[in-house]
């Protein structure tokens, strides 16, 4: 009898957050093995007034106004699928169904603009999908300890947090393996049964 070696593929989804221009859609195009589906539109003067996306990011010439979408085999038997969220505030309707099945979050944030991490980490919260933190490092920014990070966002110890260059493959594949650890202690834990 010959036995057979291969395991059942199981396929989860994780979703990639933060405001606009954080490094989102970076994050997916870095590390997707398909090419990624992206939903951009240029940024036009139309959008003066309704969007502050020009004094934080001037050289940003597309905005995300739906998903980013790829997908990563982080194991024979393990296939990530990547949704990233739309940065600005008037696309964030569309979050509540990117979201749906989604055992995971990864919150990137820019340490220049803290602020706008606030919301999606409200979000995730309120919605108890479990989420890291991913500090994203752009060129020429200071790079703050992660305690400092904390500290700022007001985020208990539980929350896992780490340093992210969003550009490099290798380390958005460190923030994927993360989450999906979290996601399952969470899991594990939500289900252990108490010893009698």
């Amino acid at each position: 009898m010959h036995s057979d070696d291969r395991r059942a593929v199981t396929s989860t989804k994780i979703v990639v957050a933060g405001g606009f221009g954080v490094g989102k859609t970076t994050f997916v195009g870095s590390v997707s093995e398909i090419m990624p589906l992206r939903t951009e539109a240029l940024v036009t003067n139309e959008s003066e007034g309704v969007d502050e996306v020009a004094a934080h990011t001037p050289g940003k010439t597309s905005t995300t106004v739906a998903m980013d979408f790829g997908r990563i085999t982080l194991a024979p038997d393990l296939v990530l699928y990547l949704f990233g969220t739309p940065g600005q505030k008037r696309f964030w309707f569309m979050w509540d169904d990117l979201c749906v099945g989604a055992i995971g979050a990864i919150v990137v944030v820019d340490t220049e603009r803290l602020d706008e991490a606030f919301s999606p980490l409200d979000y995730f919260e309120a919605k108890g999908i479990p989420f890291i933190v991913a500090v994203n490092q752009f060129e020429g920014t200071h790079r703050y300890d992660l305690d400092e990070v904390r500290g700022a966002l007001a985020l208990p110890d539980s929350v896992p947090m780490i340093h992210l260059d969003a550009r490099h493959r290798e380390s958005v594949k460190q923030a994927l393996v993360r989450v999906t650890e979290y996601a399952l202690e969470r899991m594990t834990s939500s289900v252990a049964v108490p010893a009698s």
